[in-house]
């Protein structure tokens, strides 16, 4: 990922083809990261000949059929038109008596 994002902050910086120098350029001014040139290379390799517009549209393509844990659609309707059936009456939810446990005193009085 740090070479992918390198590669993005020197297209930013106006260079439309970076190359695995470059990516070791930015890589390298942090002095806690690890550089290595062959990643540099296959980065580069892979995006050869595309743009960071191109790139973007295929993701957004891929993450769009990536499931993202929704829930399952209740039954559907039935096709004769008929009403679904009702749903049950919710529980009415009886107040709940206030315990004099903090003796009368709260956090903000």
């Amino acid at each position: 990922m740090k070479y992918l994002g390198a590669y993005l902050l020197a297209n930013l910086g106006g260079n439309a083809s970076p190359s695995a120098q470059d990516i070791l350029k930015i890589i390298g001014m942090n002095p806690f990261l690890d550089v290595d040139m062959e990643e540099a290379n296959k980065v580069v390799e892979a995006l050869k000949g595309k743009t960071v517009a191109d790139l973007i549209s295929e993701g957004k393509k891929k993450l769009s059929s990536v499931p993202s844990g929704g829930s399952a659609p209740a039954a559907a309707a039935p096709a004769g038109g008929a009403a679904p059936a009702a749903a049950p009456a919710a529980k009415k939810e009886e107040p709940k008596e206030e315990s004099d446990d903090d003796m009368g005193f709260g956090l903000f009085d």
